[in-house]
């Protein structure tokens, strides 16, 4: 299994990061098994372009909440670091730490 599951949606609260959000988080490195995934699809041609981050971040975006990390942003990124052969898999990704609501 490349992650630790697949999810479609995001079952956490929006957290309003823009791009220069989050392009102010230094990247880390992640790895794959850890990630639940945001999407169930994926654009073929994207994972195939040679330069994949031509319209966006250079790394993934990922969003840890309640204990686990979601993959919001980079899933052919992923893959491509899945396809790339190498056993436990890293994938470099800004990681934003959501808070859990207040409880009432």
């Amino acid at each position: 299994m490349v992650f630790k599951r697949v999810g479609d949606g995001r079952p956490y609260p929006d957290h309003g990061l823009t791009s220069r959000d989050w392009a102010q988080i230094r990247p880390t490195r992640v790895r794959l098994s850890d990630l639940v995934t945001t999407r169930t699809t994926l654009d073929l041609e994207r994972l195939l372009m040679e330069d994949s981050t031509y319209f966006g971040d250079l790394f993934a975006h990922v969003v840890r909440w309640r204990d686990e990390l979601y993959l919001e942003d980079g899933l052919h990124r992923a893959l491509r670091a899945a396809l790339s052969g190498h056993g436990d898999a890293l994938l470099h990704a800004r990681v934003h730490e959501l808070p859990d609501p207040p409880s009432s």
